[in-house]
């Protein structure tokens, strides 16, 4: 007999093999949206392995000086009905010769606050300073608003008024002199005050002269 019929009729045949278990489709990165390749991992589109590295974080400015000029409520008129919000008129300075000013609306006066302090550190300026005061006599206009600043000599101070002077004080200007020509509106008078302190230029001096 043959080795065929040794076996026992009615027997169950024989399971095929096990298959091997299909590959996981490989995400973006190759490894799945949870491997070292997809979203979750480390490589491609993932967050583990930033290639920007840390952010670099602005220093706070501490040092600056925040002094609100005016806060007033402020309504706008839509469709719908009056919008009332607050505005904010603020001049931040180190009283080391850098001021700026901001003007910005809120919901509330912190909101509007905030907002003007911001813009203010994105316009400050330098003032130029020789013999504690200023360099030279300016006059500075904007809309009805004209301002006037002139040199003073050591110990007379800040003979100003108004939203000037707190503009100057914030400045670190010893000793000036100014006069307000125009309309008395605070924001046209910080707007030329600044504009005037834009126009101040340091003198040359007789070595910058001879190099020239």
């Amino acid at each position: 007999m043959n080795d065929e019929s040794k076996k026992v009729e009615g027997a169950a045949p024989a399971a095929p093999a096990a298959s091997a278990p299909s590959a996981r489709p490989a995400g973006r990165g190759g490894f799945g949206r949870g491997g070292a390749g997809g979203r979750g991992g480390a490589g491609g589109r993932g967050r583990g392995n930033d290639r920007r590295g840390p952010r670099a974080e602005v220093p706070a400015e501490a040092d600056y000086e925040e002094k609100n000029l005016e806060v007033a409520r402020v309504t706008r008129v839509t469709k719908g009905g009056k919008r009332m919000r607050f505005r904010a008129l603020t001049v931040i300075g180190n009283r080391k010769g850098r001021v700026g000013f901001g003007l910005a609306k809120g919901v509330d006066v912190a909101a509007a606050t905030g907002k003007a302090v911001t813009q203010a550190r994105k316009s400050l300026l330098t003032v130029p300073l020789k013999y504690e005061t200023i360099p030279h006599a300016v006059e500075a206009k904007f809309g009805a608003a004209k301002i006037l600043l002139k040199p003073a000599p050591a110990g007379s101070g800040i003979k100003a008024g108004g939203a000037v002077r707190i503009v100057l004080e914030l400045a670190g200007v010893p000793n000036v002199v100014s006069k307000i020509l125009g309309s008395g509106n605070k924001i046209n008078n910080v707007k030329a005050t600044f504009v005037a302190l834009k126009k101040l230029r340091m003198p040359i001096t007789k070595t910058e002269a001879s190099e020239k």
